[in-house]
């Protein structure tokens, strides 16, 4: 099943992965209502016209892939894009509801380092963690944030994957090789109002 999808990303450097995204979602793409390469420059225009513009956009889509890059915070949309995207919003007696949102983390120097650490769970088990300080705090308070917590290991206290969070982390080839997958497994999570979920909706 195909869903209404909106990239949520800094411009100066992750428009060529926004470009990819798009590429890979195939035929799905025509359900795709953020930017391209095509639509107009809207950066000198007021930040009323933007948030105008960003809104008509985001406001039917039901799933927000957010890419993660090293100077997100830079931005001075995305983590206003993710507020907008998590909460309930009515416009002409009409309400939509909180996006599924999956993050999609970019590749830097051939790999993922730059937010991720390799750890050693209680098992000698390799598991990963992520640098949240690299993240707007909507983000990462988002994830690993099921409720109750969903285990892979109760006594590692380690999280599902795809399911113990409810933005989930994919890596950039991981995303590309199959992004209907994960924008599914998205969709699945925000339907009954994200239940499961201790939802953090404002930034």
């Amino acid at each position: 099943m195909s869903h209404k999808t909106f990239i949520s990303y800094k411009y100066s450097e992750a428009k060529i992965l926004r470009d990819r995204i798009i590429e890979a979602l195939g035929d799905n793409a025509t359900y795709y209502k953020g930017e391209t390469s095509d639509s107009p420059d809207l950066t000198d225009t007021s930040t009323e016209n933007i948030k105008k513009n960003l809104t008509d956009m985001m406001y039917d889509t039901s799933v927000t892939i957010v890419i993660l890059s090293p100077n997100m915070k830079k931005s001075e949309w995305i983590d206003w894009e993710m507020e907008y995207c998590l909460k309930n919003i009515t416009r002409k007696n009409r309400t939509s509801h909180t996006n599924g949102v999956v993050g999609v983390i970019m590749k830097v120097d051939g790999g993922y380092e730059w937010l991720v650490n390799h750890l050693t769970n209680c098992h000698d088990k390799s598991v990963i963690n992520y640098k949240d300080d690299k993240l707007y705090p909507i983000i990462h308070k988002n994830h690993f944030n099921s409720k109750p917590p969903k285990w892979h290991c109760e006594e590692c206290q380690t999280y599902e994957w795809l399911n113990g969070s409810y933005i989930e982390y994919i890596e950039e080839d991981t995303f590309l090789s199959n992004p209907q997958k994960y924008i599914n497994n998205a969709y699945e999570k925000s339907e009954n109002d994200a239940s499961g979920y201790d939802i953090t909706e404002k930034r």
